[in-house]
Formats: structure tokens, sequence, C-alpha cells
């Protein structure tokens, strides 16, 4: 069966999972998350994607990544392949891939969900039971977009940094989206939408992309997620 075509686009944004081969470890210690973080840094700097959010889980890794180009995300993800692969191979003394196939991705209408996804990214340690609170976690981007413990390499998408004029009232407005819950919907969206390849957002969005590459795409559930506060 032939695989699903995938299509980037110039400036819109992508949700990027990668996931171990039969769900096994990609990490193992603290030098195999630096060694990642430093090559997705040179990466996202050499084929021009601004990487916005990232958690590197034990087995996965999930990236919200704007490409300036419709190629640079796909030479972003092989670059880090053809590094982070051998490395582990030769570290561990094992061989052979270790990510379960290509990568999954799906654009995002960041008008609707780009903070949503943001969150979303961040906060998949405290889904996991791995820590309790999202600050407690050391390999995620929330450091940066929350706490402004900066990671230079990382590039402000121009969403957040709308939240607010200022770098401390921009921290505050970030750290306040945590306190609200997930629309059940929303959360659901998101992970169908990476899990199938689809792009995620209205119906504008849908045509948009579509005028561009002049073909009918596929498309899960629509529509504005809710964000709603103070649910259990």
């Amino acid at each position: 069966m032939p695989r699903k075509r995938r299509f980037f686009l110039p400036d819109i944004p992508v949700h990027v999972v990668q996931r171990g081969r039969s769900r096994n470890p990609v990490f193992f210690d603290d030098e195999d998350y630096t060694a990642y973080l430093a090559w997705l840094s040179e990466a996202s700097a050499r084929y021009g994607c601004a990487v916005h959010t990232y958690v590197l889980m034990t087995n996965h890794v999930h990236i919200l990544v704007t490409p300036a180009d419709e190629h640079g995300l796909s030479q972003m993800m092989q670059y880090l392949g053809l590094r982070y692969v051998p490395y582990i191979n030769h570290r561990y003394a094992t061989s052979g891939s270790i990510w379960e196939g290509r990568f999954k991705a799906s654009l995002i209408d960041s008008d609707d969900y780009l903070l949503a996804c943001m969150r979303y990214i961040e906060l998949n340690p405290v889904r996991a039971n791995m820590v309790e609170r999202v600050e407690d976690y050391r390999w995620s981007s929330y450091k940066n977009n929350a706490l402004g413990q900066g990671e230079e390499w990382l590039q402000d998408h121009e969403l957040y940094r709308a939240l607010a004029r200022t770098k401390d009232r921009r921290l505050q407005a970030y750290l306040a989206l945590f306190d609200a819950d997930f629309c059940g919907d929303t959360h659901s969206d998101i992970d169908k939408a990476w899990r199938t390849g689809t792009p995620l957002g209205g119906e504008r969005f849908k045509a948009k992309i579509e005028k561009v590459l002049q073909r009918q795409v596929g498309q899960n559930r629509r529509g504005r997620p809710v964000i709603t506060v103070g649910e259990q």
C-alpha cells in the first residue's frame, strides 16, 4: 500500500511526532537528551525551521515548528536522524533505526490551534504521569515559554508574542493557559490530527491549503478549540 502523501507549506506551523520503534525508548540518560537538542538546534537553523515548542519523552518526541519552505521540515528531520540514530547505536552497541518509520505530522491553523497545541505538547509528561507539575519536567520548552529560562535557538511564534507587550506579562499570560482545562474535543482533535497526518483547523484554513496545493485534503473535526476554566 503506497504511503500517504505529505505536504508542508511555507510559514504554516506543523506539529511533528516521532516515536521509538515498537514504542521502545530512544532516550536513556541526560547526555542523550542533550545531544538530541543540540542537533535539533543545528538542524532548525540550517534548514530554516523555527522551533516554537518541544517535549522529549522517553520513547517519542513532539515538536511544533514553522518551516520557511516546503522542504525544510523533512530536511531538518533527516539531519536529526542521520546524527542521532548512529549516536545511539554507537553508544549502546545496537543497530538499525530506533524510530517507528517516518515521523508523523499535521499542519496547524495557528489562529485557532497554535497555543492549544503548545500546551498539549508541554503537558505530555503530566498526562503520562511522569511528573505532577509541568514545570518539574526538564526536557521541554516549558521552561522557555512559561518561565523565561531562555533557550536562544527557540523562536517565538507571533501569536505567542501577541499574548502581551512585555516579556514578563507574556510569561504570565502563557502560564495562565495552564490554569485552564481543555475542552475534551480539543485534545482529541490535536491527537487525531498528528496520528492521521491531516490538517487541523477551520474551513478557511482547509480552503487555504487546498488552494495552494490545488487538490483536496483530508481533515478531522473542525472548529475553534474551547478552553474552559475551572473544570475538573
